[in-house]
């Protein structure tokens, strides 16, 4: 059995991008210099895990059934934006003035992975493209080869509910992540936007 402290770096490298020294270097951190830090990670980390779970209409991270945005009565509902991530979907809250609503794949398509439409919650994604509320779909998947896969299958599905379905244009790297581009190209990639062929 190993020690509490390999047991601490190796719960480190559960994060993305922490390998072994960067994990190690954490956990000496904590244990030297920031226990209460530590103290207070671990109690707020353990509270998220048990009450954030997914919004019932757009699988955004929520502590309660729906999230503020699904809930506030003064969004858009003729639009709707397609994002991969919670992250996807921030960056585009903090960079453009988009007022309607989200639905949050939580990934992309990826069959070698198996992860398919039915993990992406494109079911629920369809049931709401068919109630009528939805002229537009913005698909705003990265740029990645996936995500170009994605956003074919979501195009099909808008127009097979008579949804017009959008995808963000200019200024968007081929293979960069929403996440990651800056707000300025993606204020601007969002608002010239174009009809998907």
């Amino acid at each position: 059995m190993s020690s509490l402290l390999e047991q601490l770096i190796e719960a480190f490298r559960v994060l993305p991008g922490v390998g072994q020294k960067t994990a190690q270097r954490m956990a000496y951190h904590v244990l030297e210099r920031e226990r209460a830090g530590g103290q207070r990670l671990a109690e707020v980390l353990g509270k998220a895990i048990e009450r954030i779970g997914h919004c019932a209409q757009c699988r955004d991270f929520s502590e309660s059934e729906l999230c503020a945005i699904c809930a506030s009565a003064s969004r858009d509902r003729q639009q709707l934006c397609v994002v991969e991530s919670p992250a996807d979907r921030l960056a585009i809250e903090h960079a453009t003035g988009y007022r309607g609503l989200y639905f949050v794949l939580q990934g992309r398509l990826s069959p070698l992975d198996g992860i398919g439409p039915r993990e992406l919650g494109l079911d629920r994604l369809g049931e709401r493209l068919g109630g009528g509320e939805v002229a537009e779909l913005i698909i705003a998947t990265n740029s990645t080869v996936e995500g170009e896969a994605t956003a074919h299958y979501l195009a099909q599905l808008a127009r097979q509910h008579g949804v017009r379905p959008s995808r963000l244009t200019q200024g968007m790297p081929l293979g960069g992540e929403l996440e990651y581009v800056d707000r300025g190209t993606l204020s601007y990639a969002f608002g010239s936007r174009s009809e998907m062929p």
